[in-house]
């Protein structure tokens, strides 16, 4: 996958090619509808803003595997439509608030072949879905505006990973490990967050996240 330097060179290209004008950063911020300020985050934390950049080039009708992976497109024709998951732009977790039951509207999100391939083959594509993630509870191991993917078919929390729930706050997405006591242990990879400990029964598993947008778990 491309850095975030050079993909905002290529949206550049993009907008460039369109407006037949020189392009600057605030041009490239106002295209993917985020503040200057956060622009210059990005780019100095090279955090790629996925959810921008899908609606991005939604908008434009250009490959997303093109953008983030310098694919060509019509090289993608005959394999990558046959791939694809349903991605909610609208559901975000981590910070919490909000609700996910996986008959909102969605968006069809494709994924290359070899993609599909570590998330479990083309027949697994029905379980996974797509969400965002917000806020800094999960850095470094997922971070804000992350894409991240969710295999519900897997919600046996005996097994430890990273699990989307929801309790009576909202919807998270957390590490979680089962204590001898068979509680568990709600865990942020932040450490400026402290562990929580709760009864299976007072949070309802969503499923595993199984990758993000660029890793597999």
């Amino acid at each position: 996958m491309m850095d975030v330097l050079n993909i905002i060179e290529k949206l550049k290209d993009v907008l460039s090619s369109e407006n037949d004008k020189k392009i600057f950063d605030k041009d490239v911020a106002s295209a993917l509808d985020i503040t200057q300020a956060n622009f210059a985050t990005i780019k100095q934390r090279n955090k790629i803003p996925f959810a921008n950049i899908l609606d991005f080039c939604a908008l434009k009708k250009i490959s997303i595997n093109w953008l983030l992976y310098g694919q060509d497109p019509s090289s993608l024709i005959d394999s990558t439509d046959k791939y694809w998951i349903k991605y909610f732009p609208s559901v975000s977790v981590s910070a919490g608030g909000g609700a996910y039951d996986g008959d909102e509207d969605y968006e069809k999100l494709e994924v290359p072949p070899y993609f599909t391939n570590m998330l479990g083959g083309e027949q697994n594509m029905k379980n996974i879905e797509a969400i965002n993630v917000t806020g800094d509870s999960m850095e470094p191991t997922l971070n804000s505006g992350n894409i991240i993917f969710l295999d519900k078919t897997k919600y046996d929390v005996s097994k430890d990973g990273i699990y989307a729930f929801v309790n009576e706050n909202g919807l998270f997405v957390k590490r979680i490990q089962k204590r001898i006591d068979g509680q568990l242990d709600i865990i942020s990879d932040n450490k400026e967050y402290p562990i929580q400990v709760v009864r299976k029964d007072e949070i309802n598993i969503l499923g595993k996240i199984v990758g993000s947008f660029g890793s597999i778990f």
